[in-house]
């Protein structure tokens, strides 16, 4: 039995996994999907490797656990998890193995479901972004279209003029409403009519065409996407989700699931409006998650669970009861007990 699996390799389940290889913990790590910032040619606001490619971000976070003796990755995907009665919980993988763990941590992540406009899908994350922040600088001083007609996106597209005075709203037939007015104050011009397509040289925008037939020349286009999971696991463990779809969590990254940890963009607390979808904060909310789950693991096998409980995380399967299987086995004796 595994002591913790982590479902998901990117930035927030490498980095759980680094957490508790270091704390001696015995971990497996299931990877096996391309990641959401795939199409990306660069991760910004990650310190000390800004504009580094986020294949290589996971390459190299993987190369660091082997150091790990307690750490093992397989790339593979888990397609069922279910809970083991005092015990912790089972994960079956695609390969058709089943492993046990007493701690899961879900870092799954989000799938952008892009707008239905020809052009758009082959250029996204060259140049079509959603994201002022990992995006915005790299078009300083360029032509740059803002599609959609909702609140958020005048939004966006008045923060994009910190960058270019070359902005334009295309608001694809819909409705802006009153807070069109903001535009014009500050000198955006607006576009209404629907759009057809975009149209590029390669992976660079050109243009934007409207119905009318007319285009509108840009070199980079920002759109609003709509997230979901990326996996069902989370829906059929039975974690709570927010309005949006992400996972509800607590400080700590717990679901409401007892025993189930999340980190990365598909979850969030319920006092922060949107997910975070920055590769240095789902790297913390892993490390977060690892530490809390090596605390809970640590109190519960001294019998000391409800203290962990006290301090205002959501209790494990094992907290209330410190005689069940499991209990009182780390490190070295977790890994001769583990199952294969």
């Amino acid at each position: 039995m595994y002591e913790v699996i982590v479902i998901g390799g990117g930035p927030a389940g490498l980095s759980a996994a680094l957490m508790l290889g270091r704390a001696r913990r015995d971990v497996l790590v299931l990877d096996g999907d391309a990641a959401r910032n795939a199409p990306s040619p660069a991760v910004h606001n990650l310190f000390l490797h800004d504009g580094i490619e986020p294949a290589e971000v996971r390459r190299v976070g993987r190369a660091q656990l082997t150091r790990y003796p307690t750490v093992d990755l397989r790339e593979t995907r888990a397609i069922d998890v279910r809970t083991l009665p005092g015990k912790g919980f089972s994960v079956e993988l695609a390969d058709g193995s089943i492993q046990e763990t007493r701690r899961v941590i879900l870092a799954t992540g989000l799938v952008d479901n892009l707008p239905h406009i020809d052009g758009v899908q082959p250029l996204w994350g060259r140049s079509v972004f959603h994201c002022p922040y990992c995006h915005g600088f790299e078009v300083s001083g360029k032509a740059i279209a803002v599609i959609g007609s909702e609140p958020d996106r005048i939004q966006l597209a008045v923060h994009l003029r910190r960058f270019t005075d070359k902005v334009v709203l295309c608001s694809n037939g819909g409705d802006l409403g009153r807070p069109a007015g903001l535009l014009t104050a500050v000198g955006i011009p607006v576009r209404p009519e629907p759009i057809v397509r975009l149209e590029a040289n390669g992976d660079q925008v050109e243009r934007v065409v409207f119905e009318s037939g007319e285009a509108l020349a840009r070199d980079a286009v920002f759109v609003r996407t709509v997230t979901a999971q990326h996996s069902d696991l989370p829906a059929r463990l039975g974690c709570d989700t927010l309005a949006d779809g992400a996972l509800e969590i607590n400080e700590f990254g717990q679901t409401t699931v007892p025993g189930i940890y999340a980190a990365g963009d598909l979850a969030r607390r319920p006092a922060v409006p949107v997910p975070l979808a920055q590769v240095t904060l789902a790297a913390a909310a892993g490390t977060i998650a690892a530490g809390a789950i090596d605390q809970e693991l640590l109190l519960t096998d001294v019998g000391l669970g409800a203290m962990f409980v006290a301090m205002g995380a959501r209790p494990g399967p094992e907290t209330a009861a410190s005689s069940l299987p499991g209990n009182g086995l780390s490190g070295s004796r977790m890994a001769e007990s583990r199952s294969s």
